[in-house]
């Protein structure tokens, strides 16, 4: 709900089932920041006098505002956006330069409008509501011939309130602007926190709190993609939140690109947080009647800890980010050929490999890199779209046509946005690369990168996209991006306009999904850039699914999507099963571990199936047929993590609260520690649950030695007798399983079975050696 108050002044009281949000137009006609958090019923605008700052004389070593308005200090109010000059020496929302060099900025109120209808941001995807329904508050603002629209929507349901910004010229002189950011969300006191994320290639989100007393901390990327560094999802938060209990605020931004996020507290203790495209080499050149749309930004609060703010975000992003034919499907679990072939494919190969994961229960075939041109490594071929008739004799379609004839759907993976030297469309077209004339151009990954700020070629990219994804029976495309931004220079753009390279590069990378998803919306998109580097709500806007990381080691992945669950729902997280020792930690984990962990996403599995131990597939089949019966909790439940240290403990509830899947995994084991007690959340406290497990076998191999105080006859470890027990002999696994109720399971929580402790073992007793998991299922009794 939007109010507007009228008085002497407006004022504007965002609300959403939980949460308020609370703008005054100071009597210097600046939209003055009153409140954001719990919420706070306002009905007339005479209360908002108990929220406004009050002042009878400026600080010393300040600036006034103006004479008229002696006691209006800039730099000491909370604001709803502030410029450059008239003393807010604060981060400004918007900096530029007027045609006679000036960059002071007084941007004042004059108008406002409420609706129903979200307005389009030009160019950039954005949130959007049921049957196209958004409450949504426009605030125009004027300095001379420029205009600045400040527009808010609530989602009240998801206690969500998202921010975005319009700059309007129609001065007849150009501006140069050289930041506009999407949010600032001024605060009045300090001593918050920030938990943000970070990381590299296979160890994204690696998740870092600090606390701010005074000065600025700053969370941005300029790799040109939102990337694997820094993730444009943060939290700000009381230093006492945990994840149930205290005060936290959750920013993120649609956008895939250079971001910018900056907390900063001034020398009068208020804390300033702005959001947007990076100011960092940017500067976009509006002439008369241009319009420049920022990203939107989404804000949420909530009181209940980071769990809370977890689940708010979590139903915004999948009714309202999230969209297509695929925003509420279940996703279908899929083999992907690239850690079982890397480039050494062909259509025998694949054929076989994909009739191997039939077997065990796999949906979706798909072919990873190696299928096009002259692709036999990374050096070359990128941009030449044709298949390899060597590896692929009938090309697409009768490749497709043989894996659909099993049953199964097929997928491809592609990487639209690059091209190697060493192909036919570099050669043909040199100057579709973003590369500074005449100077060394350093590359990654063998790679250069295709200037998308060109119509030409994206224009080209649609249409050669279509044609490949049209030349087959193509249900899912996996889309790549494997390098970072370097020398960017767009030679489409004109010396005066290279500052809008990468941001324009971005405006035309959602021209082409825009395109393609419109033309294709059946298949399955997902998303990946070398991982997680572009794991962002823009692509999300499009694509319903991102690839994680490319690391699968179970134990790397744990910290990776427990990380991503801070700002992302599960059902766009994808996560796969791989063969140990693992290829990037050269890691072995338990094949339970793996599963448990890519359970809780959407679960995939790219290795050699077909070389699986004999017991591994019987496994692996039963995993699979028990993930197709969990599917819809796993991928949409609400998401609840209840502890995060040595051990993992999540569990995902369905809607409805009558059933719940379970989690528990171990980093290293703790000497002699028998007991642990599980503890369920979101459950109905009146309702009766049973909770219980699926007891499996126990490889006597997991012994070693010990083997030997059971034997009568002596066994060497890892000899031919060994292997012989082992193969033919399984120790049961423990049973857990129990009736309650929900307020017993969430409250008291369950005593496990005793843990393995060195003192003895039967089939009572959990093992649960280093990396190990369970998971556990809970079920209502009608």
């Amino acid at each position: 709900m939007i109010k507007k108050l009228t008085g002497e002044r407006d004022g504007f009281v965002l609300l959403t089932d939980n949460t308020s949000y609370i703008i005054a137009i100071a009597p210097s006609g600046h939209p003055e920041h009153l409140y954001y958090g719990a919420k706070t019923d306002i009905d007339a605008f005479d209360e908002l006098e108990a929220l406004r700052q009050k002042r009878e004389f400026e600080p010393g070593n300040t600036i006034v505002y103006s004479e008229e308005h002696p006691t209006t200090v800039l730099e000491d109010m909370c604001l709803e956006c502030s410029g450059t000059g008239h003393g807010d020496i604060r981060e400004p929302f918007i900096e530029l330069v007027r045609a006679d060099g000036t960059r002071t900025t007084d941007f004042l109120y004059q108008g406002c409008e409420i609706s129903d209808i979200k307005p389009e941001i030009t160019g950039l995807p954005g949130s959007y509501g049921k049957d196209d329904k958004v409450e949504h508050l426009c605030l125009s603002l004027a300095d001379g011939t420029l205009v600045l629209e400040l527009h808010y929507c609530v989602y009240p349901e998801c206690d969500v309130i998202t921010r975005w910004a319009k700059l309007v010229n129609n001065g007849e002189e150009p501006i140069e602007l050289e930041r506009l950011m999407s949010t600032q969300l001024d605060l009045p006191d300090s001593g918050w926190s920030i938990a943000s994320f970070h990381g590299a290639w296979t160890r994204e989100m690696d998740k870092s709190t600090v606390s701010v007393p005074s000065g600025k901390y700053v969370i941005e990327s300029r790799a040109g993609c939102s990337s694997n560094r820094a993730n444009p999802f943060f939290m700000l938060h009381r230093p006492d939140a945990v994840e149930d209990y205290g005060d936290v605020y959750g920013f993120n931004l649609i956008y895939s690109g250079n971001h910018y996020a900056a907390v900063e507290v001034s020398s009068f203790f208020k804390t300033r947080i702005v959001q947007g495209v990076n100011p960092a080499g940017f500067r976009f050149v509006l002439e008369h009647g241009e319009t420049f749309h920022t990203p939107e930004a989404v804000m949420t609060f909530s009181q209940k800890g980071f769990g809370g703010q977890s689940r708010n975000m979590h139903r915004f992003v999948k009714k309202h980010i999230i969209r297509g034919e695929w925003a509420d499907k279940e996703r279908p679990i899929l083999l992907n050929s690239w850690e079982a072939s890397y480039f050494n494919i062909n259509e025998s190969k694949l054929v076989s490999l994909a009739k191997a994961g039939k077997e065990l229960g796999i949906e979706l075939f798909v072919m990873d890199d190696g299928w096009f041109g002259d692709r036999s490594d990374d050096t070359r071929a990128l941009g030449d779209w044709d298949p390899n008739m060597k590896k692929l004799p009938g090309g697409l379609k009768r490749l497709s046509k043989k894996i659909t004839d099993l049953g199964i759907g097929f997928g491809i993976w592609v990487e639209p946005e690059m091209v190697n030297i060493d192909s036919h469309l570099y050669r043909q077209h040199p100057d579709w690369a973003t590369a500074i004339p005449d100077r060394l151009h350093s590359e990654g990954r063998h790679q250069r990168i295709l200037d998308l700020c060109n119509p030409d070629v994206t224009d080209w990219l649609i249409k050669k996209m279509t044609e490949v994804f049209s030349s087959g029976d193509i249900t899912y495309v996996k889309w790549d991006m494997n390098r970072i931004f370097s020398d960017v220079y767009s030679p489409y753009l004109t010396p005066k306009r290279q500052g809008e390279t990468a941001h324009r590069y971005i405006l035309g990378l959602y021209k082409v999904m825009r395109a393609l998803t419109y033309r294709f919306p059946h298949i399955l998109f997902e998303g990946c850039a070398s991982g997680g580097c572009r794991f962002d709500l823009g692509i999300l806007s499009f694509f319903p699914q991102i690839w994680a990381s490319d690391n699968t080691d179970a134990l790397c992945r744990s910290h990776i999507q427990e990380s991503y669950s801070y700002g992302y729902p599960q059902c766009c997280v994808s996560a796969h099963v791989s063969g140990v020792p693992n290829h990037q930690t050269l890691r072995t984990t338990p094949l339970q571990t793996r599963f448990s962990v890519a359970a809780f996403g959407i679960l995939g599995y790219e290795l050699d199936v077909g070389d699986m131990f004999r017991f591994d597939k019987e496994r692996t089949r039963l995993q699979i047929t028990l993930y197709k019966v969990w599917r819809d909790v796993l991928q949409y439940g609400e998401f609840y993590r209840i502890r995060s240290d040595n051990v993992h403990e999540w569990l995902c509830v369905s809607d409805d609260r009558t059933r719940a899947v379970g989690m528990l995994m171990q980093e290293l084991v703790q000497p002699n520690t028998q007991s642990f007690r599980f503890f369920c959340k979101g459950l109905d406290p009146d309702r009766t649950y049973r909770f219980h497990n699926i007891s499996g076998k126990v490889n006597i191999k997991l012994f070693g030695s010990l083997i030997n105080t059971m034997s009568p006859i002596h066994v060497r470890q890892d000899r031919t007798l060994h292997n012989l027990i082992a193969r033919f002999y399984k120790m049961g696994g423990e049973a857990e399983d129990y009736t309650a109720k929900g307020s017993v399971l969430m409250n008291t929580g369950v005593a496990l079975r005793q843990q393995f402790s060195g003192t003895g073992y039967n089939e009572n007793v959990r093992l649960f050696p280093d990396f190990d998991s369970r998971m556990y299922f809970v079920e209502a009794i009608d």
